[in-house]
């Protein structure tokens, strides 16, 4: 329980642990060290725990981890997961050396999300005999690509997901997905004294501009959800031209359209190219596996976020996931903490809910 001194003192060594550990992205910060002494960390820990461990490795060098506990069998299967990256250090002092005060353990990636990650590992060892297999994701690259959880997903099913990422305490059942979209003109260099044979390449982004701004002011007061408001568009990067005295021969716009379930995104920029894409997320009140999380949480409001996480992956898999994590601040700061009750309420809140799916 949350008064349990030794349960507290155990969460509190392993995310220590964990945080001491760097795994910065390397494609986020060159010299990142990645996942690979972490996922060392995680493997030996799972195994020591007593479960059947997997290495995904689709890039050499960012391997994911997946411990399964076996179940007596009959029962549903669960899948949590949590990501070992982290973003770089910023403007943080000795950002993996965890310090611990007023029950928080403070540290780069000890809240986004190093003590959700210990959390459910925790929740592995400590789990009874369930009849349906429990399933614990470490996985690379989620603040990227999201190479670990997709490269995973090609490996393993489950019956129910959960993604961990913090939420307070509360369940989130829908996030927002978004389109990376790119549009280029090009126009015909020359000297500025030559308006007869040059054309302006940045001028010929103006109609482009202008429907982004239409199709925002449009989105502001357009289709609502209940959880997660309206979609969004707006303009990320502009480049174009050389110099004052020369007609720019070509512009790049880049543009972000943030979109809610039922959205696309895709189409509705003339001439745009999809650099990426990432689904909307949403799982209804009254499914399941949000009504399970809901009751074992103490029926908390159902919150929508805007930003993007791996459960939108894991649904579009076909594996029904919603969120719930822990409390505490940070993340990408350069101040970033965990409380460490929450993390003790969230490995109950798993506990109960692996009862309730997965017998």
């Amino acid at each position: 329980m949350l008064d349990d001194a030794p349960n507290l003192d155990e969460l509190q060594s392993l995310i220590c642990q964990l945080v001491e550990i760097e795994s910065v992205n390397p494609d986020l910060v060159p010299g990142g060290a990645g996942e690979g002494a972490i996922a060392g960390f995680v493997s030996s820990w799972l195994r020591d725990a007593g479960l059947e461990v997997s290495i995904v490795d689709p890039v050499p060098g960012r391997p994911s981890v997946v411990g399964v506990r076996r179940g007596a069998g009959g029962g549903r299967s669960w899948m949590l997961n949590a990501h070992m990256d982290t973003v770089g250090a910023g403007g943080m002092a000795d950002a993996f050396s965890p310090v611990v005060r007023d029950g928080r353990v403070y540290g780069r990636g000890a809240y986004d999300m190093k003590a959700s990650l210990a959390a459910i590992m925790l929740t592995a060892r400590r789990a009874p005999q369930l009849r349906g297999d429990l399933i614990i994701c470490a996985v690379a690259d989620e603040e990227v690509a999201s190479l670990g959880t997709a490269a995973v997903l090609e490996k393993f099913r489950a019956d129910f997901g959960l993604v961990t990422e913090p939420t307070e305490l509360r369940l989130c059942l829908a996030h927002k997905g978004f389109v990376w979209l790119e549009v280029e003109t090009k126009g015909v260099a020359a000297h500025g004294s030559r308006a007869d044979i040059g054309v302006d390449a940045i001028a010929l982004m103006a109609p482009t501009l202008v429907r982004v701004k239409d199709l925002e002011n449009t989105l502001r007061v357009g289709r609502r959800h209940p959880l997660l408001g309206t979609g969004s568009i707006h303009a990320s990067l502009i480049e174009g031209g050389q110099e004052f005295s020369t007609y720019p021969s070509r512009c790049v716009l880049k543009i972000e359209r943030r979109t809610i379930p039922g959205e696309s995104g895709k189409d509705e920029i003339e001439g745009a190219r999809v650099l990426l894409e990432r689904p909307p997320s949403e799982v209804a009140a009254d499914h399941p596996l949000s009504l399970a999380v809901g009751e074992a949480a103490g029926d908390p409001q159902p919150i929508g976020v805007a930003y993007w996480m791996d459960m939108a992956l894991m649904n579009e898999a076909g594996i029904p996931t919603v969120c719930y994590g822990p409390a505490g601040e940070g993340a990408h700061a350069d101040v970033e903490w965990v409380e460490l009750a929450s993390v003790e309420r969230c490995i109950e809140v798993y506990l109960a809910t692996a009862e309730k799916l997965c017998n």
